[in-house]
């Protein structure tokens, strides 16, 4: 297995043991990013993950832990699984030439508010604010507000995932998804690493994906907790 398979495969792990370091907090060897930025999760060893979760639920109160295949440990007692979301993990196999008919912005401070706002209208539940601090945003504007959006969430030495691709409801079927993606994509190209993305298993996005040249390249699960 190479360097990069290994970090493929546990990809949040690998993101706080390096270039978002900063944001880590660490119980007996599990890792989590600080609640305000992401509430992600992620482990080595099964049998540990029951009482760090127990620890970080005092922080938040819901979160996730992110494997490939294995099953977190909880305390019934303390923690209850929401939902399990079986996802995957896709990988640029190469990228497509695509049309690019909008003015692509690179989003400020100014538009943490708006990002956060969009986001939570269609796909609520696991963005936070400080999430704008986890990679460059990129969005278009339309009458004045802006209508959608492609960011950058979980960064290595060696990969960086897009994320949060949404557009505002009023606003799709015109291709601004397909645009911001491949935008973010050619920019992280750009800094020589490897672009990624996750995504549940069946979204209609996933055609998009591969459209544009990303392959599926393994599950990649969400364990969602809540503390009692």
């Amino acid at each position: 297995m190479t360097n990069l398979e290994k970090k493929l495969k546990n990809p949040v792990w690998y993101a706080l043991n390096e270039t978002h370091k900063k944001f880590r907090i660490e119980y007996d060897g599990v890792l989590f990013y600080h609640p305000e930025v992401c509430t992600f999760g992620a482990f080595n060893e099964v049998a540990k993950t029951a009482k760090t979760l127990n620890a970080y639920s005092k922080l938040s109160k819901n979160f996730f832990l992110v494997s490939e295949n294995e099953t977190p440990q909880i305390d019934p007692k303390r923690i209850v699984l929401e939902k399990k979301i079986e996802g995957c993990q896709m990988v640029l196999d190469h990228l497509a030439d695509v049309k690019m008919t909008e003015q692509i912005v690179v989003l400020s401070e100014k538009y943490r508010d708006e990002i956060y706002d969009l986001i939570w209208l269609v796909m609520p539940g696991y963005y936070q604010k400080r999430s704008f601090e986890m990679g460059d945003f990129f969005g278009i504007v339309k009458d004045g507000k802006l209508v959608s959006i492609s960011g950058q969430r979980l960064q290595t030495d060696d990969f960086i995932e897009v994320s949060a691709v949404v557009t505002h409801p009023d606003y799709t079927r015109r291709g601004y998804a397909k645009q911001l993606v491949a935008h973010t994509t050619k920019e992280i190209l750009k800094s020589q690493k490897l672009p990624i993305l996750h995504t549940d298993k069946g979204n209609t996005a996933i055609p998009l994906y591969e459209a544009l040249g990303y392959k599926i390249s393994r599950d990649m699960n969400w364990w969602f907790y809540g503390a009692k």
